[in-house]
């Protein structure tokens, strides 16, 4: 069959080079694509929320499913259009309708539909510009550190934490009065701070069944030892350590159940992929938020451990037989390491030519922000290139991840040593 995926970073790269093992495969397409996909699949100049354009290149390529790598179509609704399009309504789509993608798209959204179906989670509430001062009063009420959430989609920058009261108070009036993140934050969620280790977990539904797939962490700042900025995410590891069969139990039972059994009460169609970013306080699981959608860069080290044909699990979801499937997993550990541009997460040049990647031995390379220029590869993006490893551990994973991290070079590279630090 025909696929496209859509998007260009390491997650729809990871898609891209999975999906090409596939026997069912016969033409791959990746708009837009980057230098890594170039190698395996036609990347085709078109953005992921043009939707007209879409809909052409599947009809003029006789595409049968798409994949949807990033939550902006999602939200936007790629995924009706295609339903209510005569031509191209019959095409199979992975990711949730638009309704469902709201738990991504809205926080305060995502928020009520755990409280309705008592799903494990902060406590919180919200407020716009007209009650910012009813906020100050509930900041006031909580203990330090305070957490905001700008409600809508603010390219993973829209949560802040505050050990400083004015501070916090000052941050609000900033997103609330000032539109820090434009209309992203016209609702800021405030919610308690959940003291813990951090961890995700992937689902893959029909909408009816589900598959568990495998965990993992991903490491979101940009300095050793988790501190200054936020970025799109430094690297992962796969398993979590410390995710044991038991938690992995609960985990289940009071989060995964009642999700996929909370969106069919709620009427909210889904086929793709949910992503539960979860706490472990103590011993219990509780959720932090979802995403619509695989995460970048745990995809790099998730869909690598998946040994089944990635295909006939996709085609599984669009008939609504996943149930029929059984999941294959690798044992071993897989560790992902992000090198990013200098600058990074703040301004950073792109263009700059990448050296090194054919002397990358027993590691995965997934391109992240690459473009082709005069037949050299070069950055074009903030996170660059993500490199995979197996190993029997995550330590020994990670060294071989380092090993060949440093064969790669490009002007101002930058990454993390310290993954794994608190395992």
């Amino acid at each position: 069959m025909n696929i496209l995926i859509l998007g260009s970073g390491g997650r729809e790269h990871t898609f891209a080079w999975k999906i090409a093992q596939s026997k069912k495969l016969s033409k791959l397409f990746v708009a837009p694509g980057n230098a890594g996909t170039d190698n395996i699949a036609t990347n085709v100049p078109i953005g992921v929320n043009d939707f007209q354009e879409i809909k052409k290149l599947v009809l003029k390529e006789n595409i049968q499913l798409v994949v949807v790598g990033p939550e902006d179509p999602l939200v936007n609704g790629i995924h009706d259009f295609f339903l209510e399009d005569a031509d191209i309504k019959n095409i199979a789509v992975i990711g949730p309708e638009k309704l469902a993608a709201t738990l991504e798209g809205s926080k305060e959204f995502a928020k009520e539909f755990m409280m309705r179906h008592q799903i494990p989670t902060a406590q919180y509430k919200s407020f716009t510009s007209e009650t910012f001062e009813d906020g100050f009063k509930f900041l006031e009420e909580l203990n330090p550190p305070y957490v905001l959430k700008a409600d809508g989609l603010a390219a993973g920058k829209g949560v802040v934490i505050l050990n400083d009261l004015d501070d916090a108070k000052n941050e609000l009036k900033s997103m609330l009065v000032d539109k820090k993140f434009g209309s992203a934050s016209a609702t800021v969620v405030i919610e308690e701070f959940l003291d813990g280790i951090e961890l995700s977990v992937f689902v893959l539904t029909d909408g009816d069944s589900y598959k568990v797939l495998p965990t993992a962490k991903d490491y979101k700042r940009i300095g050793e030892g988790d501190t200054g900025l936020n970025t799109g995410g430094m690297g992962a590891i796969s398993p979590v350590p410390f995710a044991s069969k038991a938690f992995m139990d609960k985990i289940e039972q009071r989060i995964v159940k009642p999700t996929v059994e909370g969106l069919k009460m709620d009427n909210m169609p889904y086929k793709g992929f949910i992503f539960i970013g979860l706490i472990k306080v103590g011993d219990d699981p509780k959720v932090i938020e979802y995403n619509v959608r695989m995460g970048d860069p745990e995809t790099e080290v998730v869909l690598p451990r998946i040994q089944n044909d990635l295909v006939d699990l996709l085609k599984a979801v669009a008939d609504q037989k996943l149930a029929e499937m059984e999941l294959q997993l690798d044992e071993r550990t897989a560790t992902t390491v992000m090198t990013v541009s200098g600058g990074y997460p703040g301004s950073y040049e792109k263009g700059k030519e990448i050296t090194g990647i054919e002397s990358i031995k027993d590691s995965l390379v997934f391109h992240a922000g690459t473009t082709l220029k005069e037949g050299k590869v070069v950055t074009d993006g903030g996170r660059v290139m993500a490199i995979t490893s197996f190993g029997s551990d995550f330590k020994t994973a990670l060294s071989k991840s380092y090993e060949n991290v440093e064969k790669l070079t490009f002007e101002g590279m930058n990454y993390r040593k310290d993954l794994g630090f608190d395992l």
